[in-house]
């Protein structure tokens, strides 16, 4: 049985079967001005009018967008009625729902942006990464090279102690002071050697030099391979140095540890 139902917008009618009206509890769009209206209350009766001052319904026509309202000649016999009809019949083209987002797609692009977050972490932290898994040191020196970033061991100088230091006369004389000092790496884990930084002042405590001392001038013997292979966790370093004091005539000092900037 054919129903026909009028866009209470644009006044155009539509043949429609009763499956089609169920599929969307009665919601359809027009195909001339795409309103969607309810098609079951736009129902009307061929032939009449809806109502005394209605305009005299024009005959139905076709939707253009909906190849199932051609003319009742050409429909395929209508399915079994009741609820399977309800369940069973095939949703109007123009009533189907946006296609949702594929969640496959989405699951690859959470896990591919949670990939790039772990390799950029993994870089970040290379140092102490290599310090905890040594075996992964040879990936990160690979993605080093490729990336041009540079290898380096951990370098918390919060965790670096000076331990004590000493200034004094050398006892040769002749204005050469000597100097130990002694700091810890407080960590577990092997941090880069810091650098030094002594400052002389007078009686005063004003600063009479300041300077910069290197691993390589500090350690003894300056041997490169230990001093890329860093400070042991848990271990102390004794440092001692000579200097000439005749010019300055320095009374005080200060030590303290850095780390250059990278």
């Amino acid at each position: 049985m054919s129903l026909t139902t009028r866009c209470p917008n644009c006044g155009t009618a539509f043949r429609v079967q009763p499956a089609q009206l169920s599929a969307r509890g009665g919601k359809v769009r027009c195909g001339r001005c795409a309103n969607v209206f309810d098609g079951v209350a736009a129902l009307v009766q061929e032939g009449s009018a809806t109502s005394e001052s209605a305009a005299p319904l024009p005959e139905a026509e076709p939707s253009p967008q909906l190849g199932l309202f051609e003319s009742a000649k050409k429909l395929p016999p209508l399915p079994a009625t009741g609820a399977a009809a309800n369940e069973d019949a095939a949703v109007p083209q123009f009533l189907d729902e946006p296609a949702r987002p594929r969640r496959l797609a989405w699951g690859f692009a959470t896990l591919l942006a949670l990939v790039v977050l772990a390799a950029q972490a993994a870089l970040y932290f290379r140092a102490y990464l290599v310090a905890l898994v040594p075996d992964s040191r040879p990936y990160l020196v690979s993605a080093c090279a490729y990336l041009g970033c540079e290898m380096r061991l951990p370098r918390d100088i919060k965790l670096i102690q000076i331990e004590s230091s000493e200034l004094k006369q050398y006892p040769s004389g002749n204005g050469v002071v000597q100097l130990d000092a002694a700091f810890r790496n407080t960590s577990t884990l092997t941090q880069e050697f810091p650098v030094l930084m002594l400052t002389l002042t007078d009686a005063a405590d004003e600063i009479l030099a300041r300077r910069a001392i290197a691993p390589q001038q500090y350690l003894q013997p300056a041997d490169p391979k230990v001093i890329r292979s860093g400070v042991p966790g848990a271990s102390v370093v004794n440092v001692r140095l000579f200097f000439d004091n005749s010019q300055l005539r320095a009374i005080g000092y200060r030590i303290a540890l850095v780390y250059p900037p990278a």
